[in-house]
């Protein structure tokens, strides 16, 4: 699958609508983007089930504040609506694809109600 640009007017619904999203930061300006993009690129072409986007930060600053990215590269990894995994810097492609592994095979109802008792905790504690 290519990637996707994501802006504020579709990244509500790439990432609510997909289980699993990859986004990757960048701007034109910076070298290791350039780098990183070709691999991000080829990496999405062997993944049909996963979303891969590409968040331009200097035309998508919301979303690029709202994830407090400092430095680009960085790479996010989604699954089932939940930001799992901020990357900063420039990923090989055996990089990317283990972080995708590993992302693949986290238990997400255990994630759900480890947060679940987190938030109930900090309730309590107000």
């Amino acid at each position: 699958m290519a990637t996707v640009e994501i802006t504020t007017e579709n990244f509500e619904s790439i990432i609510e609508g997909n289980s699993l999203v990859v986004l990757d930061f960048w701007a034109s300006w910076c070298g290791p983007c350039k780098r990183f993009g070709p691999i991000f690129e080829a990496v999405s072409e062997k993944h049909d089930d996963i979303v891969f986007g590409k968040v331009n930060t200097e035309e998508q600053r919301e979303i690029q504040a709202a994830f407090g990215i400092q430095s680009i590269p960085t790479t996010v990894f989604f699954r089932d609506q939940i930001a799992l995994h901020l990357q900063p810097g420039l990923l090989p492609p055996e990089g990317l694809e283990d972080l995708i592994e590993q992302v693949r095979g986290i238990d997400m109802d255990a994630l759900r109600k480890e947060i679940a008792e987190r938030q109930a905790q900090a309730a309590t504690e107000q």
